[in-house]
């Protein structure tokens, strides 16, 4: 039997509308696509993309968290846009530069939360090529992680630029940490986090001054023998967590030309306090003899000559006590050296700074001319 006209008419209405409003959907999904793309949508980037570029030792076992200790760690992104966001988490007291473009003259500084949170770093640039550095200043205590960043609007990212050829490494306490450096010079000497930093240590100064990559593994408190705490640096100084033995450093991701020890300070107060329990736990009821000391630096020396066969290493001391008349700490030192017999294991000590607390801003600066001054004189590289 023959369907009659109505019917067929119907369906082909019915299909005939589909078909329309099928087409009008997917030019809707069209069009909002194009805009989308030119209106900009926002580009996450993990910690793990390959354009981002850090310096220092940065825990990057997973791909989607990177864990920041060291003071003078820092997180670097080269792009072409108008904004950037980064996704933190933090426990409680550290502090981080940005830094816009390289330009150092107009550093914003910023406190982390203990909760993940987005953090604007720049907003409403000039839409052409910048670069967005985070800078670790604070202590090696707490941790930081990174989750990635976000950009907005319309943006590109560009790979990272070449890396300075010249690489540094320190080993310090809170004086090449950056303790105190921001405490006003008539104020008293303080720990607190908010007068830590790193960047404007001797040794941040002279990294820049010579365009070198630098790392930086400082603990404010931390001794070669002895420290305020139970770690001292022989058993931290391999690690990418401060407090996790588990954590072992890659030696081979990093090959500083020149090392820089600032050690001694805190074992040089502490070998004189018997009472303390960590003196207590070091070295029982006798006081290390200048034998014990000198044999100690050489242990450490040997530790960090293993992993940098080709380095030049230098040995300083100071700018606190540890330095004053009467130290014999530079005599031990220099002891270690000429047992080593290694021609490229220098000593260089700064002079005590005859002030109380720890080297303020001015004070680092006059570490930084010192030994900027002896590696020229010195080392060729």
């Amino acid at each position: 039997m023959t369907k009659p006209k109505t019917e067929n008419n119907i369906k082909f209405i019915l299909k005939n509308d589909f078909r329309k409003r099928t087409a009008a959907i997917y030019f809707f999904l069209l069009v909002s696509g194009f805009l989308n793309i030119c209106s900009g949508q926002t580009v996450t980037v993990k910690p793990s993309d390959k354009k981002i570029s850090y310096s220092g030792r940065i825990g990057l076992e997973r791909s989607d968290e990177a864990d920041i200790y060291w003071p003078g760690s820092s997180i670097k992104l080269r792009f072409k846009g108008t904004s950037l966001k980064a996704v933190l988490k933090d426990k409680p007291g550290n502090y981080f530069y940005v830094i816009t473009d390289n330009d150092t003259n107009h550093l914003v500084k910023i406190k982390l939360d203990t909760a993940k949170k987005r953090y604007q770093l720049a907003q409403n640039l000039v839409y052409r090529k910048h670069t967005i550095e985070l800078f670790k200043l604070t202590n090696s205590t707490t941790a930081t992680t990174f989750f990635g960043f976000e950009l907005g609007g319309k943006t590109k990212l560009l790979k990272p630029a070449p890396k300075p050829k010249r690489k540094m490494e320190f080993f310090g306490n809170s004086i090449t940490a950056g303790h105190g450096v921001d405490v006003n010079p008539d104020s008293t000497d303080s720990g607190a986090s908010q007068f830590f930093n790193n960047y404007r240590t001797y040794a941040a100064i002279t990294a820049r001054h010579f365009n070198a990559q630098y790392s930086c593994i400082a603990r404010s408190g931390i001794g070669l023998m002895v420290s305020w705490f139970p770690e001292i640096m022989p058993e931290t100084y391999d690690r990418i967590n401060p407090y996790d033995n588990a954590r072992k450093w890659n030696f081979s991701k990093y090959t500083p030309d020149v090392v820089v020890i600032n050690l001694l300070q805190n074992d040089y107060w502490i070998i004189n306090q018997p009472n303390h329990e960590q003196f207590i736990k070091r070295f029982g009821k006798q006081k290390p003899d200048s034998d014990f000391i000198t044999q100690a630096y050489k242990n450490f020396l040997h530790q960090v000559r293993s992993k940098y066969p080709k380095a030049s290493i230098i040995c300083t001391l100071g700018s606190m006590n540890g330095t004053e008349d009467g130290s014999p700490f530079p005599r031990y030192i220099v002891k270690a050296i000429e047992e080593m017999n290694d021609k490229n294991i220098l000593h260089h000590f700064y002079p005590f700074k005859k002030t109380p607390g720890h080297p303020r801003i001015k004070e680092q600066q006059v570490m930084a001319a010192s030994l900027i001054k002896f590696i020229e004189d010195n080392i060729k590289w």
